[in-house]
């Protein structure tokens, strides 16, 4: 390969502060040495990695095995010219930018490049900094893509919930000292809990908090993706990998680029997809699906579990590896019913957040109702007491009863004294009464999942 870098041998920018693009892999394509060693230099102190070919036919055995943001790629070359190279570029599936140059042009030859697929188009001689211009709209454009998918992805997430840390019980101020020692550290974390108990609002706190704040928050919802589309939901796919792939796709691991992904319910992965999951946490490399290459990626991984998975792992379920890989940093958070000092200040956050949205008028709670919701179990936790703050506002009252099945005396000044988990169970049995025993609804309802319900169910059930 006539090539001053040769494609096992990327330049690579050295270890010190880089200015551009640190993130990104760029391949320059020009059958003149001189070209070459001129863009490798411009390029390699702003850069992740920087190769180079002088053929199309070198830059696409370089493309089999390495991943590339970019190719800078010269129309003249011998064989292949770099307008053909790029229209099998484009039919194969690549999705990165490329940026067209030349010495001979003319207005047809910037029409058939900017029509095969060019992002931008450049006369040579050119300049450092109209070069490192077109780069920048490239990473722009990519950077806005990255954004508006994960906007996509994330918006049925997001909708309703509410954003801070509430409370000021001795936990809740100690969990706050921990998230702010931890987001000063890129480690993996491992967050523990009940449903309902705040697991991706921790995660969005530490990213907040972050050296990569400015970055993508990415959840993923482990429990909700296909079994049969979970590795190219995460790692991406290449096209023709899979019946109905017609053109590739960049994973969710790619567009956490420079950010956080938030592996939520990470105990529903699958054994196989947890061994590949492994990999890319220790490499900080993905391989999509039907494809050769590695993708480096940028990314801080946080998992969440509703299970113990130090169970799961005595069980076979999960990976004893990937475990201690996830949990360098451990935070086991409390269900509500071990801080109920916080409900009130919770139940304050909560009007204020969803009065403006509902049109209605915030709800007094006397001190009566509010002993009624100190005593509650809350099995859904802050999300279940969300959703009856949520319904309470629309009936114009505090829905009590949707807590004991029916509304207690006003005429009470202190609450029935009843086993808390037997109220637990009458609430359950109550909400699942109101919807027909509708499992899936019910557990809607009460903020918690559906499993969560069924080995409540299950419980009682047992002799």
């Amino acid at each position: 390969m006539t090539s001053p870098t040769s494609p096992n041998l990327p330049e690579t920018a050295p270890t010190r502060p880089v200015e551009g693009w640190p993130d990104w892999s760029i391949l320059i394509v020009d059958d003149e040495p001189g070209m070459r060693n001129f863009l490798v230099k411009t390029l390699v102190p702003r850069c992740r990695t920087v190769l180079s070919a002088g053929s199309a036919e070198d830059g696409a055995e370089i493309l089999q095995v390495q991943h590339v943001d970019l190719i800078i790629l010269d129309i003249a070359l011998p064989g292949q010219s770099g307008v053909a190279w790029l229209k099998v570029l484009r039919e194969g599936g690549y999705r990165g930018h490329v940026i067209l140059i030349t010495a001979f042009a003319d207005l047809d030859t910037a029409i058939e490049a900017l029509r095969a697929g060019a992002s931008d188009f450049i006369l040579k001689p050119f300049r450092v900094p109209q070069m490192l211009n077109a780069i920048k709209h490239c990473f722009e454009s990519s950077r806005l893509q990255r954004e508006n998918f994960v906007l996509r992805h994330t918006l049925s997430r997001q909708a309703g919930s509410a954003s801070g840390l509430i409370g000021s019980s001795a936990y809740m101020r100690a969990l706050r000292e921990t998230l702010i020692r931890v987001a000063a550290v890129d480690s993996t974390v491992l967050l523990q809990g009940e449903s309902g108990t705040g697991k991706e609002l921790v995660a969005r706190a530490l990213h907040a908090l972050s050296p990569r704040a400015s970055g993508q928050f990415v959840p993923v919802n482990c429990a909700s993706m296909s079994p049969e589309r979970m590795e190219s939901t995460l790692f991406g796919h290449a096209k023709g990998a899979f019946a109905g792939a017609a053109s590739a796709r960049d994973g969710l691991f790619y567009y956490a680029q420079g950010g956080t992904l938030f592996l939520d319910e990470v105990a529903e992965l699958p054994l196989p997809l947890q061994a590949a999951l492994l990999r890319a946490v220790e490499d900080l490399c993905v391989r999509p699906v039907g494809s050769t290459q590695l993708v480096p990626v940028n990314v801080r991984i946080m998992a969440a579990t509703n299970r113990s998975l130090q169970h799961e792992v005595e069980a076979g379920r999960f990976r004893k590896d990937l475990y201690y890989r996830l949990q360098v940093v451990d935070i086991a958070l409390k269900p509500l019913r071990e801080h109920k000092e916080d409900i009130a200040d919770l139940v304050q956050h909560f009007m204020a957040h969803l009065v403006p949205g509902k049109g209605v008028s915030p709800l007094h709670i006397s001190d009566t109702q509010m002993d009624y919701l100190m005593q509650y179990a809350w099995p859904g936790n802050a999300r279940e007491l969300r959703n009856l703050i949520e319904r309470s506002l629309i009936l114009g009252e505090l829905n009590v009863s949707a807590l004991y099945g029916a509304v207690p005396s006003s005429s009470a000044t202190e609450p029935a004294s009843t086993n808390l988990q037997t109220l637990e169970k009458q609430h359950i049995q109550s909400v699942l009464d109101s919807v027909q025993g509708d499992k899936t609804r019910a557990a809607e309802l009460l903020g918690i999942s559906r499993r969560t319900l069924e080995r409540r169910c299950a419980e009682w059930s047992a002799p």
